[in-house]
């Protein structure tokens, strides 16, 4: 319920058309970009994370990136939720690109359906856009890594679905909100019958979310045999679980729940969270209070381990958390477990050594042990990198007793 909260309250905060530099929080800035495709100009709005100055610098680090439809209505939601989860060490720092849609039915359907008889789908055409120009446009400007994740609500969902079975490769992680899967006869649920069997998704994840549209009196059981339109859109994707189910060897990373207290707008945002939470499922890393206490216990090893793993479902190299490697190593430092602070201290050195925090901090290591030297060399390396006025003043202690180390 916490976490929760704090989503709402970052909801309440406006978005604005350009990036508010005084904002506590800001969601991010909307920019305009031309389209040879769609033969005309779209409107995408974009988070940087906050970790990175909300800016576009690339030599700040690298980002995975989450492309979500219906951007206008989402986006704000998924922004709040991936600073939270960085915030919290349970995914990485993510950029969010929200895609502003124009005639959303046509955009995001294909073909034709008979409750819509005058709106013919050009979503061949709209995902043509995002592959060809959209994605090589926000890779070619915002430090970007390889690897995405794609969220659709409703007839967004539809369209997730569809990518993933006739375009697997554009994205590592899929998403559907209550996916409108009914669309043209429930085509795409048809169309998994015969896909499924046929590809490995190794290192793929779907995720599928599905709201409560039962009537009074209903259960998941019963309404796979009702008739009527008002159930068609949980009875296919009902339909489409199943077919998930009989294809277990296909290596595809799947999950599915049902919000039985939710409808299908509100589903948005608790199924946004919990699938964000399933996409980066491996990130968190867990230290016990034990492993902390026990002075022999290898957290340098742990650490190298466990990031060794999140590289390889990234698909490229991830080090650890400065910070967190730095908070690690200050804590060991208090309990004077010295061997694996020196430990943390160093490794944050080796994995960031253009950082001069990082030899600051290996400096205090060394001045807590009482190793003044090699404190005196850490706080000098520190200070050809960046200025820090309090290393400056350590500096100046260790070398003749005053604030001054010049």
């Amino acid at each position: 319920m916490r976490n929760f909260l704090c989503f709402y309250i970052f909801l309440l905060i406006s978005f604005g058309a350009s990036a508010q530099e005084n904002s506590l929080f800001t969601s991010g800035f909307e920019e305009t970009i031309s389209s040879k495709i769609l033969g005309q100009k779209r409107n995408i709005l974009i988070h940087i994370p906050n970790s990175n100055g909300g800016n576009r610098i690339k030599d700040r680090g690298h980002y995975p990136v989450v492309y979500l439809l219906d951007g206008s209505d989402n986006f704000n939601a998924v922004v709040s939720i991936t600073e939270h989860m960085e915030e919290s060490s349970l995914c990485p720092p993510t950029i969010v690109v929200g895609i502003v849609q124009g005639d959303r039915l046509t955009e995001l359907t294909t073909g034709t359906d008979k409750e819509f008889p005058a709106s013919v789908g050009t979503g061949d055409k709209f995902m043509s856009f995002i592959e060809k120009e959209l994605i090589p446009y926000i890779d070619a400007t915002y430090p970007t890594t390889t690897y995405r994740t794609f969220i659709g609500h409703s007839v967004g969902g539809l369209t997730v679905v569809n990518t993933l079975l006739h375009n697997p490769n554009l994205f590592n992680s899929y998403v559907s909100l209550d996916g409108a899967l009914w669309w043209n006869d429930q085509k795409v649920v048809k169309e998994a019958q015969v896909i499924l069997p046929a590809h490995k998704y190794k290192g793929k994840k779907l995720f599928m979310a599905m709201a409560n549209r039962l009537e009074r009196g209903m259960d998941t059981l019963s309404v796979q045999k009702d008739t009527s339109s008002s159930t068609e859109l949980m009875r296919s994707n009902i339909a489409f679980i199943k077919e998930l189910a009989k294809n277990k060897t296909n290596e595809l990373g799947f999950k599915y729940r049902y919000y039985e207290d939710d409808n299908h707008s509100s589903v948005k945002l608790i199924g946004e969270y919990d699938a964000l939470r399933f996409v980066y499922g491996f990130y968190k890393l867990k230290i016990y209070d034990s492993e902390l206490k026990n002075p022999d216990f290898n957290l340098e090893s742990l650490l190298v381990t466990h990031y060794k793993k999140v590289s390889e479902q990234m698909g490229y190299t991830v080090k650890p958390d400065e910070t967190q490697v730095n908070n690690l190593g200050y804590q060991m430092l208090r309990t004077k477990q010295f061997k694996k602070a020196e430990n943390l201290f160093k490794l944050n050195v080796a994995n960031n050594p253009g950082s001069a925090n990082c030899y600051d901090s290996l400096g205090d290591f060394y001045l807590g042990a009482g190793i003044k030297t090699k404190a005196v060399e850490c706080f000098k390396k520190a200070l050809t990198l960046k200025e820090i006025p309090e290393t400056r003043e350590k500096l100046g202690i260790l070398l003749n007793g005053k604030g001054t180390g010049k």
